[in-house]
């Protein structure tokens, strides 16, 4: 979905170039008269004030009120690194998504950068919250408050991380858990999965994710799943390999379900 191996901030140019909705200047032709537009380009101005950038960006794919659609973008502080003792250094970040189609409001999502492997892991909201911002009355008072909160639920996000890392996981519960987050990737579609296709998605790509503890093997998890690195049987029994996953709505639903998955297990 997103390219999060940016170690500088976009340009207005660059953000553009992959998401024009940002950029919006009036609501849809759609949006009633009690609509007030707010362009997302007000709160990558206020955002950078406040020390955090883009890294990248996207919007969903429409058909209708196109320039207007619902789009994503990642924001990074450079000076706020969680440290591993291990040399698994994580950066937080803060998902924004906005639409200027009058369907939705600014939601914030707090999220993680994985260094290692240049993964994005977006928490879980059920234990971290989300945030939004309505397009009436939004002012940079009310941003710094929602950035605060984030920020300072960065001690409970370290906390949650060293209990993945302290978790060692037997294989069995392994298996368990990779079944579970293979129904959380395809839903009610009717698959059957079995020992096989978890432990396809088990595997290490990268000898940092080697180990039986559960920070390792969520990681593993949701490397494969979100790539579609993996192979399973369809319905009608036949072999497909797993499409990497492209729609960010759908990407962040299934990190979130992922990271509370994995919490369950610890």
């Amino acid at each position: 979905m997103l390219n999060l191996q940016n170690q500088e901030f976009l340009t207005k140019d660059q953000i553009k170039d992959k998401a024009p909705s940002v950029f919006a200047e009036s609501g849809a032709p759609t949006t009633s008269d009690k609509y007030t537009h707010i362009s997302t380009e007000r709160l990558i101005d206020d955002m950078s004030a406040l020390g955090w950038g883009v890294v990248d960006t996207t919007q969903v794919k429409a058909r209708k009120r196109v320039g207007y659609q619902k789009h994503l973008l990642v924001f990074r502080n450079n000076e706020l690194t969680i440290t591993g003792k291990d040399g698994d250094d994580v950066f937080p970040q803060i998902l924004l998504s906005n639409s200027h189609d009058g369907s939705s409001t600014f939601q914030f999502t707090a999220g993680l950068f994985r260094l290692v492997c240049s993964n994005g892991l977006v928490l879980s909201t059920e234990t971290f919250g989300d945030l939004k911002i309505r397009h009436m009355g939004y002012d940079k008072e009310e941003l710094q408050r929602v950035v605060n909160e984030i920020v300072e639920q960065l001690p409970l996000t370290v906390e949650s991380m060293n209990k993945l890392k302290q978790a060692e996981i037997p294989l069995e519960e392994q298996q368990k858990f990779a079944l579970e987050a293979l129904g959380l990737r395809f839903g009610d579609e009717g698959m059957i999965f079995n020992e096989t296709q978890a432990t396809e998605i088990l595997q290490p790509d990268r000898k940092e994710d080697e180990g039986s503890g559960m920070w390792e093997v969520f990681n593993r998890v949701q490397e494969k799943l979100l790539n579609g690195d993996f192979t399973y049987v369809n319905p009608k029994g036949k072999v497909r390999k797993a499409r990497k996953i492209k729609n960010f709505q759908q990407d962040i639903k299934l990190n979130q379900q992922l990271f509370d998955l994995a919490l369950q297990y610890v």
